[in-house]
């Protein structure tokens, strides 16, 4: 069953949501202090519609933040229902994770607004979901013995910091860091190559330069 297309207004309305929460990701994770107004200048529009579907800062901070759990909610859910290899399983969603780039709020937001009780039981089940994923991994005898669910949290937060380049060479040397990460965890040890090129000296120069930032 196909879902009936939208008119064009809440056609319009859908659109200008995700221009919104894309330009609003992008403002608050580079400056969590920047004011609302420069969301609607990234996103394109008047500050007037954004109000409409926000009320405020805090309002958008907290849709932001529900959206990651629930694309990590999603990742780790996937794991759990994996009937394969206990690794592949765990080494997908730790992939999965990482391109969600939920870490990076994290990173960013933890503090600056005040949660929802749904956020609450968003960020419950998220924390339930990460202790079975590694549990299952555990358990199959493919993951370390000593690194512990949260050391896996602050190795996903590790991996959000990598910002060099555009988006697709970020991207791409966070998936090389994460191979090395994989590789660590892993019992008995696998040492595959590794994607992506290394970051060049004249990447890590240019971050010095006035306006790269």
């Amino acid at each position: 069953m196909t879902s009936a297309p939208m008119s064009g207004r809440k056609a319009q309305a859908a659109r200008n949501d995700e221009l919104i929460l894309q330009a609003a990701r992008a403002v608050f994770t580079a400056d969590p202090g920047a004011p609302i107004a420069s969301v609607a200048e990234r996103a394109g529009v008047g500050i007037s519609a954004l109000y409409r579907r926000y009320p405020g800062k805090e309002t958008l901070l907290q849709k932001l933040c529900f959206d990651g759990l629930t694309l990590y909610i999603a990742a780790a859910e996937k794991a759990m229902a994996d009937p394969g290899d206990p690794w592949d399983a765990f080494a997908t969603y730790m992939r999965e994770i990482v391109d969600a780039d939920t870490h990076s709020l994290t990173i960013a937001l933890a503090g600056t607004f005040q949660p929802t009780e749904e956020l609450f039981q968003a960020a419950t089940r998220a924390s339930d979901l990460a202790i079975q994923v590694h549990g299952k991994a555990s358990a199959a005898g493919v993951l370390r013995p000593d690194i512990t669910v949260s050391d896996v949290a602050l190795l996903f937060e590790q991996l959000a910091s990598v910002k060099l380049g555009d988006h697709g060479r970020t991207e791409q040397l966070r998936h090389r860091y994460l191979a090395l990460v994989l590789d660590s965890l892993r019992l008995p040890p696998d040492k595959r190559p590794l994607p992506g090129p290394p970051p060049e000296d004249t990447e890590l120069r240019a971050r010095w330069a006035p306006g790269s930032a």
